[in-house]
């Protein structure tokens, strides 16, 4: 092989990298192995002393992958490119939107979560409180994840652009891997979401679809949601009548809505859409 083409084979073989250790600040690097080890991207990150690093490879979607320094890494293989390291011994888990995260330090910044999840300016982060008020975590806000368990975040949407409070990210994502149409309807600075064409239980009621609309409380999704409506109205087909608890009106964004009222405990911080609409089948499976 001639020096020019070993030249252009190292060229054509070489990765480009990303860099960082506090998940703000970030630099690029280089590695000539298309499946390096863990130390050589070390190396590659400027790092001498590699015993004294624990690194991360963040995925596309996000997570974070352990990456030992005696481990191979295809880089071709995983489509990852950016990296972070620490100079520690010890990893501290976390999770934002049920994806699990690694962080090589005690306390990490909101700025560093937000880039490191990728999280859109246009949504707040909150931390998980247990049994409390989950708290909105600034740019500048540090969080200790050095606690008993994994804090856990989520993320809300600051506003839409018709100023109505938008959807969590888990509830969205529910709703969508569900295939589930929904729209965002607002009144008066109330919100509610509303399901189309939900499919009832078969030959039970005089209709076979129906919208299911769930209005939002100030405080959502930590507050209760209690009750749940549908359009339009819905009778049983055998007794040709509405089902027990669910013959009263609810005005809502110009819509006669039907209410169901069906009432149990919320448990903030667990429950969202996923829990109303889970009550509403077995509403409908159950109603007499």
């Amino acid at each position: 092989m001639t020096t020019e083409n070993h030249a252009a084979d190292a060229a054509h073989t070489t990765q480009r990298v990303r860099f960082t250790k506090d998940g703000v600040n970030y630099h690029d690097g280089s590695v000539a192995d298309p499946i390096p080890v863990g130390r050589q991207i070390l190396a590659a990150a400027g790092i001498r002393d590699v015993e004294n690093y624990s690194l991360f490879a963040i995925l596309p979607n996000g997570e974070f992958e352990d990456v030992r320094l005696d481990e191979t890494f295809d880089l071709r293989g995983k489509c990852a490119d950016v990296f972070a390291y620490f100079e520690t011994d010890r990893s501290f888990n976390f999770t934002i939107e049920e994806r699990q995260m690694s962080w090589g330090k005690s306390l990490i910044s909101g700025k560093a979560v937000r880039n490191l999840a990728g999280v859109d300016e246009r949504y707040t982060i909150y931390l998980e409180v247990r049994g409390g008020h989950d708290r909105p975590i600034a740019d500048a806000d540090l969080v200790d994840l050095s606690g008993k368990g994994i804090e856990r975040f989520i993320t809300v949407i600051r506003e839409t652009t018709e100023g109505l409070i938008a959807l969590p990210s888990s509830d969205r994502r529910f709703l969508d891997d569900n295939g589930l149409t929904y729209e965002i309807i607002g009144e008066a600075g109330s919100s509610g979401v509303v399901i189309k064409d939900f499919p009832l239980p078969q030959g039970k009621f005089d209709r076979d679809t129906v919208d299911i609309m769930i209005q939002l409380p100030a405080g959502y999704p930590d507050a209760s949601v209690d009750m749940f409506y549908t359009s339009p109205w819905i009778k049983l087909k055998a007794s040709d009548r509405y089902a027990n608890c669910a013959d009263a009106a609810h005005q809502f964004a110009g819509t006669n809505w039907q209410r169901w009222s069906r009432h149990a405990v919320w448990r903030a911080g667990i429950d969202g859409i996923r829990t109303v609409v889970a009550r509403a089948k077995l509403a409908f499976q159950k109603a007499i």
